[in-house]
């Protein structure tokens, strides 16, 4: 089972519950994880369950990069706002250096979500097994 993680800056929110809602199907066997409000929106708008963490700010991005640190995720769609400067910049900035170190892609727009998406459904994302099962001590 894919496990799946959605973080969205203010302004993207809406964007991020327009993608899930588009793309529903393809999640609803995975384990899905999200920051605080971005989750509550989600879910106000699907069918999804989602474990839901503090909001962004307060240590949920944090909490995501805990889940990277121990290869726990497959895929991060964090659409973040390039225009607008985030009082917790360094926790974004860790949690994409953490996914790097593992590997784990990270969607930061609505074009590379749809591709990372539409590659899950095709059934492309065998090769994070590999990373699971051999991923050294």
């Amino acid at each position: 089972m894919l496990q799946i993680a959605f973080i969205a800056h203010d302004r993207k929110k809406d964007e991020m519950v327009n993608f899930i809602t588009a793309y529903e199907e393809a999640f609803k066997d995975a384990k899905l994880y999200s920051t605080g409000t971005t989750g509550s929106r989600i879910m106000e708008k699907t069918n999804l369950n989602i474990q839901r963490f503090m909001s962004g700010p307060l240590g949920g991005d944090q909490q995501i990069g805990a889940l990277v640190a121990e290869n726990e995720l497959d895929l991060i769609i964090f659409l973040r706002d390039p225009l607008m400067a985030q009082p917790h910049e360094p926790d974004i900035t860790a949690l994409l250096r953490l996914c790097d170190v593992q590997g784990i892609p990270v969607a930061t727009n609505i074009a590379t979500a749809e591709l990372l998406v539409k590659s899950m459904m095709r059934g492309d994302f065998a090769w994070r097994e590999l990373v699971h099962k051999y991923k050294p001590e």
